[in-house]
């Protein structure tokens, strides 16, 4: 995501923050870097100007050149600057003050409209809601079952009533049957065009006069930068977006279409799509994303995909068990597989402030090896994974020829559990022995 903007970007400040003192010269430089790096990024042309200009009044301020470190008060400037760029009041996703909330999704065919309603379900469901998805596309063919297959695998209803009917009616009966059922928000699939014409803005124009829609978000593909912001634009225009949903963010190496999107329809980016899987839907965090591009990291999206991905009680039981000694090769596994929850480690590395993705670009859990793993694990038996010191070396052998595997590999992995689990130990007697050495030396006058 962003790769080229951020190596552009990164490498200026690495510039900038080296040099004890800065003069006007030394901002000028950094600004003509900041500006070709944002036009590179297919970032619009009128909103590289305006951000380069205010940027470069603030940059040259006289609090910024007499400061003890001139060019971190620049990268800050510069972060603002960003964040302001694509924030807006109104960017949380609204609710109906009589439900059911209705939302309408819409967009241009292939821009993962059908997938992101999907996925928008996902993520109420994930917030205890109960919503219902509405397939109004009656004239793309599979477009009803598209919406049903996806509507099952994120378990949410599928209000339809086949190719035949008129859209508007279809949203009006499903408004209906939402407030019989008590589902809420109800998320309604518009049909799309190729391209942009009279007939598809009519159609959404008369479904907003017919039921009471609070979002109407649009679906943009933000690997197609600046086209991307034209068609968000005359959306606009003709049915009053409320925001805008960026699909296929991960994929974008550029960032055009988040940096300009705000600026040129003055509506707000709702949500990003940052992957292909039907939980790989985010609400958009301008501040997030920033620190991203400038090699900041992003702990708070680290620690909502960890308490997303991690079952709560099983967590706290691991821990329980790591402290008292007893944890064994069935919690080992556990706790892989939930590390496996959270995604590639080359996603997660990104967000981890400090870390140089670009030196990492690679790295991942190797797929086989995990594989490998679960198999010598399921020949095990239950009780070897509970006592895995009963392992012998014709225990070794049967797991060895069980799961497929060399006998090394086995007592690679039984030598790498031994392992954690004197690292384990050493953790528990070090944190024990820190709370008497504090309890000795505790100020009386401190509470």
């Amino acid at each position: 995501m962003f790769d080229n903007l951020a190596e552009r970007l990164q490498a200026t400040f690495a510039r900038l923050t080296k040099k004890g003192k800065l003069d006007e010269k030394d901002v000028d430089q950094a600004m003509r870097e900041i500006r070709l790096a944002l036009l590179e990024a297919d970032v619009n042309y009128k909103v590289v100007k305006d951000f380069v200009k205010e940027t470069k009044e603030r940059a040259v301020g006289e609090n910024v050149m007499k400061s003890l470190t001139p060019g971190q008060m620049v990268v800050k400037i510069v972060r603002e600057q960003l964040i302001d760029l694509m924030s807006d009041e109104d960017m949380g996703l609204k609710s109906a003050q009589k439900p059911p909330t209705v939302i309408m999704m819409c967009g241009l065919q292939g821009s993962g409209k059908t997938t992101h309603a999907a996925k928008l379900a996902n993520l109420y469901r994930k917030k205890q809601r109960r919503p219902m998805l509405v397939a109004c596309d009656v004239y793309r063919p599979a477009a009803i079952k598209q919406l049903q297959v996806v509507g099952e695998q994120v378990k949410t209803p599928v209000f339809e009533r086949g190719s035949d009917a008129d859209p508007v009616d279809i949203a009006k009966a499903a408004y209906a049957e939402a407030v019989r059922t008590a589902h809420d928000p109800l998320i309604i699939d518009t049909a799309g065009r190729l391209q942009i014409d009279e007939a598809l803005m009519q159609e959404l124009q008369r479904i907003k006069e017919a039921v009471p829609v609070t979002e109407t978000l649009l679906v943009v593909d933000a690997m197609t930068g600046q086209e991307a912001v034209n068609v968000a634009k005359t959306f606009n225009d003709a049915v009053d977006l409320t925001g805008v949903v960026l699909s296929k963010l991960d994929g974008d190496a550029r960032g055009g279409a988040a940096l300009s999107v705000r600026a040129v329809t003055k509506k707000p980016i709702k949500l990003i799509g940052t992957g292909e899987k039907l939980d790989q839907l985010e609400e958009f965090h301008p501040d997030r994303l920033v620190n991203r591009i400038l090699g900041m990291g992003d702990v708070l999206t680290l620690i909502e995909k960890a308490q997303s991905a991690v079952d709560q009680e099983k967590a706290k039981e691991l821990e329980a068990k790591m402290r008292s000694q007893k944890y064994d090769l069935n919690d080992f596994w556990e706790q892989i597989k939930q590390m496996q929850n959270m995604g590639p480690l080359e996603d997660l590395i990104k967000l981890i402030p400090g870390l140089n993705p670009k030196q990492l670009a690679g790295v991942n859990i190797d797929e086989k090896q995990v594989k490998r793993l679960e198999a010598i694990l399921s020949s095990m038996t239950d009780e070897e994974r509970r006592k895995p010191d009963m392992i012998t070396n014709s225990r070794r052998a049967r797991i060895a020829k069980g799961s497929g595997n060399d006998p090394v590999m086995v007592n690679r992995l039984l030598k790498q559990f031994k392992d954690s689990k004197k690292l384990m130990k050493q953790m528990n007697r070090f944190t024990k022995g820190k709370k008497r050495l504090s309890s000795l030396f505790k100020n009386p006058f401190m509470k």
